[in-house]
């Protein structure tokens, strides 16, 4: 069984003290879901680089194929619980004391690690989707806060391959990300064991020991993971990217030319029918 480090408890007058059972609860849930879960999907989607430009395009273009309602989707099912997961994780973490220097048991050492490697996954999810994204799909938010001048929005989902590649050109940006990365991976798969235990899922000493292995795999590879995403955007031909990107952006807006077409064909139809129809 995990050795468990000396904590301070939130006062009972204060909101999180009145409720604690029920946030911790769903702090750990959405550790896993939706929070964890997404993260192991993003990793996956951004592995695909390794197939090639085709491979990530099509796997990124069906994200975006939500259109409209993509940052409805975002925000409810990812960024929103997101928060949540890191307000409340900041609060648990000020609530702690590792009193690592007079226990020296593993327990003590992963109970730091996860909330060291907390601080810096926030860090690195904040500036990774600043870095990516823009933070927010607002056109004036883009052009005046989240510009080239400041490094944000460098991803275009219509040409992911090389957008990526040239937004992690730099070896400094590898590293950062490396780090982000491992650090993330290991505060979920560390906190899925912990989530195993609050839950109730693992309690005794056998069953831990045995949780201990299997978080470790999923730790293991979904680091293999995340490393395999820099190492297929470190190894992309930017040129052959974009020229692959040129070609489908072709396609596809001939494909909705045909289609804008076709529908103003349809719709001129029944028009005709029925003035054919009045002369008559």
């Amino acid at each position: 069984m995990e050795a468990t480090a000396a904590s301070s408890e939130p006062k009972v007058g204060t909101f999180f003290g009145r409720n604690e059972f029920l946030i911790r609860r769903l702090h750990s849930l959405t550790g896993l879901l939706p929070v964890g879960a997404y993260m192991c999907v993003h990793l996956l989607t951004n592995a695909s680089t390794l197939g090639g430009p085709a491979m990530f395009q099509k796997n990124v273009d069906l994200i975006h194929s939500l259109g409209p309602a993509l940052p409805i989707v975002e925000w409810t099912f990812i960024f929103l619980p997101l928060i949540f997961h890191a307000v409340v994780g900041v609060v648990i973490i000020r609530s702690g004391n590792p009193n690592l220097s007079s226990y020296h048991y593993v327990g003590n050492v992963r109970y730091t690690l996860q909330r060291a490697t907390a601080w810096i996954a926030l860090f690195f999810i904040a500036y990774h989707v600043f870095h990516m994204h823009g933070w927010f799909h607002n056109a004036w938010w883009l052009e005046n806060v989240a510009n080239d001048k400041l490094g944000g929005h460098q991803f275009d989902p219509h040409r992911a391959t090389s957008t990526a590649a040239i937004a992690l050109s730099a070896f400094w940006r590898k590293a950062f990300y490396a780090i982000g990365v491992i650090s993330s991976v290991f505060h979920f798969a560390n906190g899925l064991w912990t989530m195993g235990i609050t839950w109730g899922v693992w309690t005794s000493a056998a069953a831990q020991k045995r949780a201990n292995w299997i978080c470790g795999a999923v730790g293991v590879a979904m680091t293999l993971v995340g490393l395999a995403a820099l190492a297929g955007v470190t190894s992309t031909d930017v040129k052959k990217a974009e020229a692959y990107e040129d070609a489908h952006l072709e396609i596809q807006h001939e494909a909705e030319r045909r289609a804008e077409e076709k529908l103003k064909k349809l719709s001129a139809a029944p028009a005709a029918t029925a003035s054919g129809a009045a002369r008559k």
